[in-house]
């Protein structure tokens, strides 16, 4: 783990207790005295601590030094995906935020199940979890969207992953891109896309739209 998630991360003083305790006490095995560095995810910074007081159930924390540390993709990527079973994007979710996605706005589509809904307060969980273990210094941000009109009027410069001769490895300018659920794109859908704003993957193959998202990252961020 590169740091520790507190929100309040630059205050003089800290005290961790809960889950945050247990695992710098725990699986840390940290002691007294020792330097832990922590973020709120908010401003960029880097805050150094020292441990001032721990026992079994609380640990004090004293600030050091806050520096300006910022880990981050060198691109900036809008995924809007249309929603699929959460469960399977709880799977990819860390993969997608190591890469650096910046944003992920999930969309009700015409084929979405209309019964699925993503846990945003588990989503962030884990994303948490993600940008402790990689670094990453800016959380990946969430949002929803009730159809895929509403998003692009938010987002009139989205392309379309889809079927497409124009390959998308050849696309290097897209900052928002939108992935459908099981199934594709309802024809209606595509029709709201021009033709030059639809790209796809030099493959015949045909990908699960959590492998579609994956493969997005990777293209454009890696």
């Amino acid at each position: 783990m590169q740091y520790l998630y507190h929100q309040e991360a630059g205050s003089p003083q800290l005290t961790l207790t809960g889950d945050a305790h247990r695992y710098i006490f725990k699986v840390r095995r940290h002691k007294l005295d020792d330097t832990l560095y922590l973020r709120n995810l908010q401003d960029g910074l880097l805050h150094r601590y020292q441990i001032t007081f721990m026992d079994k159930r609380t640990a004090m924390l004293a600030l050091q030094e806050s520096s300006t540390l910022e880990v981050k993709a060198s691109r900036v990527l809008h995924i809007g995906w249309c929603i699929i079973d959460p469960k399977s994007i709880e799977k990819v979710l860390p993969s997608l935020n190591e890469m650096g996605v910046a944003k992920i706005t999930f969309i009700y589509c015409k084929r979405s199940q209309k019964s699925f809904k993503p846990d945003f307060k588990r989503l962030e969980k884990i994303l948490l979890n993600s940008s402790q273990q990689s670094g990453r210094s800016v959380m990946m941000q969430l949002d929803m969207a009730e159809n895929l009109e509403v998003f692009l009027a938010k987002n009139p410069q989205s392309k379309m992953l889809n079927f497409s001769e124009n390959h998308f490895i050849s696309t290097k300018d897209i900052e928002t891109i939108v992935i459908g659920c099981e199934g594709g794109f309802h024809e209606d859908e595509a029709d709201l896309f021009s033709p030059e704003n639809i790209v796809g993957f030099d493959t015949r193959l045909i990908l699960k739209s959590e492998s579609a998202a994956c493969a997005v990252a990777a293209k454009l961020l890696l």
